[in-house]
């Protein structure tokens, strides 16, 4: 049983009622609405998956929503959400062309940018711990360069990541 189908989640349960509802009151097409479908069940497997580790249900769902998805906006989100599995999966470099597919088709997406400096500070601290203190300045600065750009999108968010740019003065006030 598909685990969108098992869930014992009572937002997974929630999303998945609203979701059906809409599908059926918002007047798509057919392949559109197979596509939600397939964006909707990987969306509540991600969510439930979240907690066991296991991520290949949502995946499989996400990919077939992408081969039928067409809007630019919608698939942004695909994209980005096959980009949190693949970070999740410790899969950054996977991740990281995913993110920057979605903002491809969304450039309003500061999720994805705060998302791929994480990536790119966490490869920072690696460098560092690998004794490579310019391989890790670069990866900061790269950083430092997405979080700008998502603050920008989102000045009220991503607090942690101001005080960081300040503290480390990329960030000019």
């Amino acid at each position: 049983m598909p685990r969108s189908q098992r869930t014992d989640n009572s937002i997974d349960k929630t999303f998945t009622i609203l979701a059906d509802i809409l599908l059926q009151i918002i007047p798509t097409t057919d392949g559109e609405k197979e596509a939600f479908t397939h964006y909707r069940d990987g969306a509540t497997c991600k969510m439930s998956a979240q907690s066991e580790g296991e991520y290949a249900e949502a995946s499989q769902n996400y990919y077939k929503a992408m081969r039928l998805e067409i809007d630019p906006y919608d698939r942004s989100y695909i994209l980005y959400n096959i980009g949190l599995i693949h970070t999740s999966n410790g899969e950054h470099t996977k991740a990281l062309e995913y993110y920057f597919q979605a903002l491809e088709r969304n450039p309003f997406l500061p999720q994805a940018l705060n998302n791929m400096a994480v990536i790119c500070h966490y490869r920072g601290e690696q460098a560092i711990e690998q004794g490579e203190p310019e391989s890790s300045e670069a990866w900061f600065d790269q950083a430092s360069e997405y979080w700008k750009q998502a603050i920008a999108l989102s000045p009220s968010n991503y607090i942690e990541a101001q005080n960081w740019l300040k503290i480390t003065r990329r960030l000019k006030e």
